[in-house]
């Protein structure tokens, strides 16, 4: 049976832990401080800790002293409202949660329901390491090199505790991916993961998004909406791009983090919500502080263990293996059986990947579909097509938001341009066979035959690939 030590020294506060914790079915010990705690450790080790961290003869975070970091405790420290931040500072130490008194007895019951897989979940990470060593994968995320391993052993750390994450990373680094794989080891993962994007929502109606609203709250709100704290409530919320959230409600946020309260629109009553939060930003958060788009006090809260996710050009052979793993799935969703040619492999290699995992991905995705539906290899597309205005004839402008059909109707159109209309040409520039050009200007409506190309025309349509 799951064994539990009190360390307060308020008699009211130990009286109260144990009866709730003894309703659960665990057993207890009390101490009022220090050297009664230790001698209690000697006693029996137990599976929880909940302590104050101010006691009569020092601080509760000396007991981690006394705890073998591989025996598996959890720690949760118990503060006052004015010293919320050693709680944090608890955190970074190893505590697994802390309570703000006076003691809200739900959320203490909200911590023992997860406590007692802790020691599964620890168990499941260490698995994950023996899926890195023979696959690359850990959860979500793909990648061995050095700098994703190092990530891995923070996720590890951090995803079985309370602590907010603070992922830090280039767009396109794979920081939802991160938050998820978060979520999948932490004691929440039964419960929901919601993931959202604070810069892509109006100014207008994100406090409504994030804590929901009442009816006729305001004009058009013609129904109770359940907001993503409420919808959230004992999982996880991600909040991409938190500098982009207007600073208004980055005080709201605060009051949230601070108290596990808040206020639909259009009421003053109060709900209760037990979310752990993931924020990322691709900003440096710091200089976000400095330009006054991030608030100093929700910065610091929600820093409490920062994660930085490396670029993909500083990940080595990792591009290699995540584009391999973005083939596998196009082949199995479309029967096809397409390998990368030598001088594709070369290329993924030396690029330097501005966009990063995302933007290899779609150039994968593009490779697939470029190459002929008989061809066994994706065709040698070109890595990049710039978005800044070209030289003359030289580039096209492909806007954000652009489908790849229209990006590589663009780029087929604008090369058998340069190539002065000579279809073999165009068709060696652009790494497909000649037959699977043909096929695409025939789709575009652009299947005009000139320049001497009728012989190679007449070759590819009648079945010859080049």
């Amino acid at each position: 049976m799951p064994h539990v030590l009190i360390v307060d020294d308020d008699a009211g506060t130990r009286e109260a832990l144990s009866a709730i914790i003894g309703e659960d079915g665990l057993t207890t010990a009390t101490a009022g401080d220090l050297r009664e705690a230790r001698i209690q450790l000697v006693r029996q080790m137990p599976d929880v800790v909940f302590t104050d961290l101010k006691l009569p003869d020092g601080s509760g975070v000396d007991l981690f002293e006394d705890l073998d970091p591989r025996s598996g405790v959890e720690v949760i420290v118990i503060t006052g409202h004015a010293t919320v931040e050693s709680a944090v500072n608890a955190l970074k130490m190893g505590a697994t949660d802390y309570l703000v008194k006076p003691i809200n007895m739900q959320r203490v019951k909200a911590i023992l329901s997860r406590l007692p897989r802790a020691g599964d979940l620890k168990a499941e990470i260490g698995t994950l390491r023996g899926e890195l060593r023979r696959m690359g994968r850990f959860g979500l995320m793909l990648g061995n090199s050095p700098a994703m391993q190092e990530v891995y052993d923070q996720i590890g750390r951090v995803a079985p505790t309370a602590a907010s994450v603070m992922l830090v990373g280039e767009s396109g680094t794979g920081k939802e991916v991160a938050a998820q794989t978060l979520h999948q080891l932490s004691l929440r993962r039964k419960h929901a993961f919601l993931a959202v994007n604070c810069g892509a929502i109006s100014p207008n109606l994100i406090e409504s998004e994030m804590f929901g609203h009442e009816r006729g709250s305001f004009t058009g709100a013609d129904r109770q909406h359940k907001g993503y704290f409420e919808r959230a409530n004992g999982g996880t919320l991600f909040l991409d791009e938190i500098t982009e959230m207007p600073i208004e409600l980055q005080v709201k946020l605060l009051r949230v983090l601070e108290t596990g309260m808040f206020m639909r629109v259009g009421t003053t009553k109060e709900i209760e919500t037990d979310v752990r939060l993931i924020a990322a930003t691709n900003r440096d958060p710091e200089q976000a502080v400095l330009e006054g788009k991030l608030r100093l006090d929700l910065y610091h809260r929600l820093n409490v263990f920062p994660i930085s996710l490396p670029p993909l050009r500083e990940r080595g052979k990792d591009v290699e293996l995540l584009a391999q793993a973005f083939l596998d799935e196009l082949n199995e969703r479309h029967s096809t059986k397409k390998h990368f040619p030598a001088a594709v492999k070369d290329m993924l290699m030396s690029y330097p990947w501005p966009g990063n995992v995302r933007e290899l991905k779609n150039y994968v995705q593009r490779a697939h579909i470029m190459s002929g539906t008989d061809s066994d290899s994706t065709a040698t597309v070109p890595l990049q097509i710039t978005l800044s205005k070209p030289a003359a004839g030289t580039a096209i402008t492909i806007p954000f938001g652009t489908s790849l059909a229209e990006a590589d109707r663009q780029l087929i159109l604008a090369t058998l341009e340069q190539c002065g209309g000579v279809k073999t040409r165009a068709a060696e520039i652009l790494g497909i066979s000649l037959k699977t050009l043909y096929n695409r200007l025939v789709e575009y409506g652009n299947d005009a035959r000139e320049d001497g190309d009728a012989a190679d025309e007449s070759r590819a349509l009648g079945g010859a690939d080049a």
